[in-house]
């Protein structure tokens, strides 16, 4: 048997190739053939990424020892095979491709920030987070024209941020986790929420905020469970209000003002005219007393004896209490199956507008239903302990 093999490839003419196989004048089989490959040549339409770029992102891997999978061939043609962590400005075909973005987070770098990033001149962002890299952080990075966006968090890089790089106007530079690294001016700190921590400030002032509230209505319970337990002699039960047959065996809710009739509700609301929102329990309205207060009023539609054993609770238990981060209730209203809580207007609008403004639709919903949750289970709380 004798085997064939030739290291040059071989073009066919006209784009057809003919294999023919011959048996051997001394043998007694047929011809075999064990593997074939064939190549096909592809004419992209784009240009080849800049010859620069590519020296500069391969010295790059080799310094970091970088092994991914797909960072083989040219980093940005064709598109559909970018090389991880790359972005490149290749709209135009008409022009060499150019690397915009290089993201090396979390890819367990070493060594101090390399050299040659500095060839990569139209980069726009550069993420070297997460890693283990040492050394000082190299004033070239201020030298590159394009370069607004840095984030050298999470490593281990020492000695002073220089001033040209804090000097550089629109960066966004994010240096936190590196505890042996020093800032000389004061404009470290602004930088640092720019770039990526800012939602980080928003999120500890709302959570602590929402620890603070939770630790207040706690108080607020223990305090409604004394007052239940130990009356005091001088409150009456409502005389106005026609209690409705499926709650008759409830007590009537014990204050002596800031009662409203519902003809006094409906000119308030002004015959319910302007609605502010609706939930579970109701449709709140806009409304005004003696046309100087705004308020806002919310008609309860549940009837039930639970319904409202929680309309009771919440009633006995904002109209005793005051508090800054509680919003006030005015009076209310119980006249045989009509239900209404009358509040303090936020003309500023509440906690869910100003959290819509900072966040996300995602992270949005998800502080929504952990308040949502929280109230309810107070409420309820309440509920149980009053009733």
């Amino acid at each position: 048997m004798q085997t064939l093999y030739s290291k040059t490839a071989r073009q066919c003419e006209g784009g057809e190739c003919l294999l023919q196989l011959v048996k051997t004048s001394s043998s007694t089989l047929p011809p075999l053939i064990n593997a074939i490959e064939v190549f096909t040549a592809i004419d992209f339409s784009q240009l080849e990424t800049n010859g620069n770029e590519v020296v500069a992102i391969k010295n790059i891997q080799s310094i970091y020892g970088l092994s991914r999978i797909n960072w083989q061939g040219d980093p940005c043609v064709p598109k559909q095979l970018l090389w991880d962590g790359l972005n490149c400005n290749n709209s135009d075909i008409s022009i060499p491709p150019m690397i915009t973005f290089l993201n090396l987070s979390s890819s367990g770098l070493t060594g101090t920030i390399a050299l040659t990033i500095q060839n990569l001149t139209h980069l726009q962002e550069l993420d070297l987070s997460n890693n283990n890299l040492i050394g000082v952080v190299p004033e070239f990075l201020a030298d590159m024209k394009s370069l607004f966006v840095i984030n050298l968090s999470g490593n281990n890089l020492s000695g002073s941020v220089p001033e040209k790089l804090l000097g550089k106007k629109m960066l966004k530079l994010n240096i936190e986790g590196n505890p042996m690294l020093h800032c000389t001016v004061g404009s470290c700190l602004t930088k640092a929420k720019e770039g990526g921590h800012q939602k980080k400030s928003i999120i500890i002032p709302i959570v602590a905020s929402l620890a603070s509230v939770i630790a207040l209505v706690a108080a607020l319970v223990i305090f409604c469970v004394i007052r239940n337990k130990n009356p005091s002699n001088d409150e009456e039960p409502t005389s106005c209000m026609l209690p409705s047959d499926d709650r008759s065996s409830e007590p009537a809710i014990m204050t002596k003002n800031k009662k409203f009739t519902y003809s006094e509700v409906i000119a308030m609301t002004n015959n319910f005219q302007k609605i502010l929102g609706k939930g579970g329990f109701g449709i709140v309205y806009y409304g005004s007393v003696n046309g100087t207060e705004q308020v806002a009023v919310k008609m309860l539609i549940h009837s039930t004896a639970q319904g409202y054993k929680q309309f009771k609770a919440e009633v006995e238990l904002l109209l005793r209490v005051h508090h800054k981060n509680l919003v006030g209730l005015v009076g209310y209203c119980e006249e045989g199956d009509k239900l209404a809580l009358i509040y303090e207007y936020m003309a500023n609008g509440d906690l869910d507008e100003h959290m819509s403004d900072h966040f996300q639709s995602k992270e949005k919903l998800m502080y929504q239903q952990l308040l949502l949750e929280l109230l309810d289970t107070l409420i309820l709380s309440i509920t149980e302990q009053i009733g």
